[in-house]
């Protein structure tokens, strides 16, 4: 039998894995978009049972994600702003790429919010953390996530 720390970590992943398996989906019936924003807040909320300070950030994270995804402006800004005050908060928890995604996630969410120009100003943030990210199989899957998805008001300029 388990004990409840392994099952939030294990409930914890496995949302995860649904969230991007839905994230990765093209042409999402509603259902999906809803089964995907619940995943992705039951994700956050295991990580928060058993998880630290980074896990508590990516959950952020990826909750402002899917909102953005959904074109969902004022949840996506709600979560990015939380994720960007975490990371400020610990900074010596997280990775270079944790800062990185959190620039992007502003960015993002303003975007789908339609707030041009701090949109601009995070993307660029986004941009310039990002290429400082040391490990370079990292650097490219944030530059990958950086270049796709939505971008709302920054679409045409994107990609």
């Amino acid at each position: 039998m388990h004990n409840v720390q392994e099952s939030h970590a294990h409930f914890a992943h496995a949302f995860n894995l649904e969230t991007w398996q839905l994230l990765q989906k093209e042409n999402r019936t509603p259902e999906e978009e809803e089964r995907m924003i619940g995943a992705a807040h039951a994700s956050h909320c295991h990580w928060q049972a058993v998880g630290g300070v980074v896990e508590a950030q990516r959950g952020l994270w990826l909750v402002s994600h899917v909102y953005a995804e959904l074109g969902l402006g004022e949840p996506s800004l709600r979560y990015a702003h939380r994720c960007l005050q975490l990371t400020d908060r610990h900074p010596e928890q997280m990775q270079d790429f944790d800062r990185a995604y959190a620039f992007e996630g502003m960015a993002r969410a303003a975007a789908v919010a339609g707030d041009g120009g701090t949109a601009a100003r995070y993307r660029a943030l986004a941009g310039e953390t990002g290429a400082t990210i040391a490990n370079g199989e990292d650097r490219a899957i944030f530059t990958g996530d950086l270049d796709g998805g939505n971008w709302g008001v920054l679409q045409e300029g994107v990609g």
